[in-house]
């Protein structure tokens, strides 16, 4: 209990106090991307304890509607991404790759030690894991490419300037740029609009080779992001995320080709209905979405409202949390919308 009360008033203190005072990322988002510079693994360096790169498509044909290519270089720090038990040696050297659709038993999740099993460039020009994943970033190309047991993955990005900030602040910044795609899926040619991200983190936990006590890490416990694309030009970004109560970031960005991005940040979002917890592989049970409900204005005006059903295998590997689909239903500018979306969720609230 008393944890949790301390952890409440650092949460208090942080998103309520301090966190309105240095965080851009509204007025970043609605501008070109201009800080290519920034990508940069930060493998070796104790002040970015983590960076993230991310490949992500929201909307692949049946059957496998999505893929996700996540990788974290270092121990977050935090309730929601770390699973301590597969830390490295050393925890800041822990690295972890997250791939999968909605096909068959196509998941793929790995932990690894930066310095024995992974070569990364300083520039973020030549990432690898192992055999398992490359990604060579150098914009506005991005290139991919998976060979997992379960199913392999060759794409090209060609990634526009059109960014939206989740955070940025002096000590994270987190970043999507809309990116169109190319490539296939197994042998499956697929295109389309989809997202390259990025991220780097100051943490305490570059203090210590030792997994941060679950006392000391930072109490974010609710995160979920999820990826739309209503047309073949139009996509938007849903993001919750939630410290003991208090709403870290809950945002809706819409991109169109060719066009400035626009956030909001009136924006609802509810479940309506759980099933049966999910359990990982170790019994930890988590609470599961069966149906959420979406909605954004702007002023008086209705943006979008969406209702989604979720409706394809949850992929146990984001952290302690897990990535799926859902169908959905709605409106947009008053227009009716349906198709199928991206979803991570993590939810380790304190019941």
């Amino acid at each position: 209990m008393k944890k949790h009360v301390i952890s409440r008033a650092l949460s208090r203190a942080v998103i309520d106090g301090m966190l309105p005072l240095v965080d851009s990322r509204l007025t970043a988002s609605r501008q070109p991307f201009d800080a290519p510079q920034i990508i940069q693994p930060h493998d070796t360096s104790r002040a970015w304890g983590v960076a993230h790169f991310g490949v992500f498509v929201p909307d692949l044909p049946e059957p496998y509607r999505y893929l996700n290519t996540m990788t974290l270089l270092g121990a977050s720090g935090t309730e929601l991404f770390d699973l301590d038990h597969l830390a490295a040696t050393d925890a800041r050297d822990t690295s972890t790759v997250f791939s999968s659709t909605a096909h068959a038993d196509q998941r793929f999740y790995r932990a690894y030690d930066m310095h024995t099993d992974c070569s990364f460039t300083s520039d973020a020009r030549r990432l690898r894991w192992a055999e398992d994943l490359a990604i060579n970033v150098a914009l506005p190309h991005v290139v991919v490419r998976g060979r997992y047991p379960q199913f392999d993955v060759d794409l090209k990005l060609e990634v526009t300037d059109q960014v939206s900030y989740f955070v940025k602040t002096p000590i994270y910044d987190h970043l999507s740029l809309l990116a169109p795609y190319s490539g296939t899926v197994d042998d499956v040619e697929v295109s389309g609009l989809g997202t390259f991200e990025y991220a780097r983190i100051r943490t305490h936990q570059a203090l210590t080779r030792r997994p941060m006590p679950a006392q000391l890490k930072l109490p974010l416990d609710f995160f979920t992001y999820q990826i739309i694309n209503l047309d073949e030009r139009t996509q938007v970004l849903l993001t919750d995320v939630r410290a003991r109560g208090r709403t870290a970031c809950r945002l809706a960005h819409v991109r169109v080709l060719g066009r400035e991005t626009e956030v909001y940040d009136d924006v609802h979002f509810a479940v309506t209905e759980y099933g049966e917890p999910l359990v990982d592989d170790r019994g930890n049970p988590m609470r599961r979405p069966r149906k959420i409900k979406w909605s954004v204005r702007d002023g008086g005006r209705e943006v979008l409202t969406l209702i989604g059903a979720l409706d394809a295998p949850w992929r146990l590997g984001h952290g302690p949390g897990y990535a799926t689909a859902y169908s959905y239903t709605g409106t947009w500018r008053s227009e009716p919308v349906s198709g199928s979306a991206y979803l991570e969720w993590v939810d380790v609230q304190p019941r």
